[in-house]
């Protein structure tokens, strides 16, 4: 079974995301730039700007591979940043920003637009830190972390937190698929359900010495990420941030 939200609830949105929109277009103008750049560069670009555990914990720079003309930023620290905006492929950078558009509006909407810059990547960066301390604990220091799911998992928590209520268009998939609107609450549960079970797996093979069973996912940047977004929705629900209900609802 899998769900694929499509459009979200804008209902009681008040101002126009775009600080959001923004950060979508960031992601995709980076991805574009590397493909028409072509595979080598991508390569290089990739291995040169995203993030490695061990890059972070020792304060030391990766070296790239040979005949790669770019470098790590430096401070290397910088890779925490440059790495959510990289992405392994059209399906990874596709999804991500599917999440981004249809749950980042609203949650940017209730926090206000430089508070949502912050909290994003606040998000982003709690996400590699679990990460990195997974990655560290399993022996994959040297591996390279990228993309900006860990962000967009902030996003998933404020939002449950703030619109679990909220009818989002999805796309459902159970043998045959079909297009129905589910409550917020049920897509966003599946998901990090997804994650805590994969992460819990993962964790099992490595203690029973065994490879890793994630496939490259980051399974632990989606739940660092998520609890945190959990708790600053909490926080941002408390202090009055959900904006009441209009009768008209759009979906966009």
């Amino acid at each position: 079974m899998a769900m694929i939200p499509i459009t979200g609830d804008s209902s009681r949105r008040r101002s126009f995301p775009f600080v959001n929109y923004a950060l979508i277009l960031a992601n995709i103008a980076v991805f574009v730039y590397e493909v028409q750049q072509g595979p080598a560069f991508t390569d290089c670009f990739t291995q040169a700007y995203a993030l490695v555990p061990n890059d972070i914990v020792q304060g030391t720079a990766h070296a790239t591979a040979t005949g790669c003309a770019l470098h790590p930023p430096m401070p290397i620290y910088l890779t925490l940043i440059t790495a959510m905006f990289l992405h392994a492929g059209l399906l990874h950078i596709a999804g991500n920003m599917l999440y981004l558009w249809v749950f980042g509006g609203n949650v940017e909407d209730a926090l206000g637009h430089f508070a949502y810059l912050l909290f994003y990547f606040f998000c982003g960066l709690c996400a590699f830190a679990a990460q990195i301390a997974f990655s560290l604990y399993a022996g994959q220091g040297a591996v390279l972390n990228l993309g900006a799911s860990g962000a967009i998992a902030g996003v998933l928590g404020a939002y449950l937190m703030l619109f679990p209520g909220a009818r989002i268009r999805t796309v459902v998939f159970f043998g045959l698929f079909f297009i129905t609107r589910l409550y917020a609450w049920i897509i966003i549960l599946f998901f990090i359900a997804l994650q805590l079970f994969e992460a819990y797996y993962e964790v099992l093979s490595i203690t029973n010495g065994q490879t890793s069973t994630g496939g490259g996912v980051a399974f632990f940047a989606h739940i660092g990420g998520f609890a945190v977004g959990l708790v600053v929705g909490l926080i941002a629900r408390v202090m009055g941030a959900v904006p009441p209900q209009r009768p008209a609802k759009s979906y966009a």
